[in-house]
């Protein structure tokens, strides 16, 4: 896959204030990102954890630790599930 590189200019007060090296801030965005983008809908579970650049089961308990459901079925999409299901 063709990479990119997506640059953002942050003060090194943030750095400071939080103990971060720039490696760490990078990764903890792209982690937020992939978790946001997931939230969203916008990516899938496993595009998500690739774009945070870690495996799923990894991915998962990120979400877990931000009470982010990893099953997102709204009632009218269960009732649908069980409608087709006890139809055949």
């Amino acid at each position: 896959m063709e990479r990119i590189r997506v640059e953002m200019e942050i003060s090194k007060d943030f750095l400071y204030a939080f103990d971060l090296s720039e490696y760490q801030i990078s990764k903890k965005l792209k982690l937020l990102s992939s978790i946001e983008l997931y939230r969203e809908h916008k990516i899938s579970l496993g595009k998500a954890a690739e774009f945070a650049e870690i495996d799923i089961i990894s991915f998962q308990k990120e979400l877990f630790l931000r009470d982010i459901s990893i099953i997102d079925y709204n009632i009218e999409d269960i009732k649908d599930e069980i409608d087709l299901l006890t139809s055949t």
